[in-house]
């Protein structure tokens, strides 16, 4: 199955007690299929604010099948990110090796991970569809970017994206201050943290997604799309 996750949504439980999650959901759609000896597998994880294209398996040889593949790194996966700024170039690269910022000096986000020489191969390419201005408390320029991660690691688009100067809007870690984050978990959404990151998510949302002679894309939600739409 192809699924269009929304953000907000976690896609697997991870705590007992947890809100419902987009397994939780597809279990009860799946439930002939469960009956019949179906097992639910996730091929591909998206954050919890991430929105887009997961691909799930319904029986445990398409698990295996499409677990090899990503292996392989078989999938051509695709993002839409909006950030802050203007790339000077239309497309560029960032290869640069990642890292949990924890591993290497103290950190009060243990997920946070940072470019760093002893860190994993990571590369993505990122191609800018669309330079626009919006009337904000923190800058006016913005951008749409198509990503391309040719890796798969955690927050790879995400620190990626920042280290070329280029945050990705309404992101609570790699954005303007890390400490947006830690208030977020202490307070929840509020007035100073829209102020300060103008989503309430990180501009993120996997939009296309391709194995073998298939190719699935997911528009982009509304949220994202009224802000380009300003």
């Amino acid at each position: 199955m192809i699924v269009d996750k929304p953000a907000h949504l976690l896609v697997h439980p991870s705590v007992p007690g947890n809100p419902p999650t987009l397994l939780d959901g597809l279990e009860d759609l799946c439930l002939y299929e469960l009956a019949n000896g179906g097992a639910l597998s996730l091929i591909n994880r998206l954050d919890r604010e991430t929105s887009g294209i997961v691909l799930v398996a319904k029986h445990k040889a398409a698990a295996g099948e499409l677990g090899k593949a990503m292996e392989r790194r078989e999938f051509r996966k695709s993002y839409h990110a909006v950030v802050w700024g203007w790339p000077e170039e239309d497309a560029f690269v960032v290869d640069e090796p990642l890292r949990r910022k924890g591993e290497i000096i103290e950190s009060p986000i243990w997920v946070k991970q940072i470019v760093h020489s002893e860190g994993k191969e990571s590369r993505t390419r990122f191609e800018v569809e669309m330079r626009f201005e919006r009337e904000t408390s923190n800058g006016t320029r913005f951008s749409l970017l198509r990503c391309y991660p040719e890796t798969g690691r955690m927050h790879q688009i995400r620190v990626h994206a920042a280290h070329a100067g280029h945050s990705i809007v309404g992101d609570k870690i790699y954005g303007p201050d890390e400490r947006c984050y830690l208030e977020f978990i202490e307070t929840g959404w509020s007035s100073p943290l829209a102020e300060q990151l103008i989503l309430n998510r990180q501009a993120l949302h996997a939009s296309g997604f391709g194995w073998k002679e298939q190719n699935w894309s997911a528009e982009l939600p509304a949220d994202l799309a009224a802000f380009l739409a300003g």
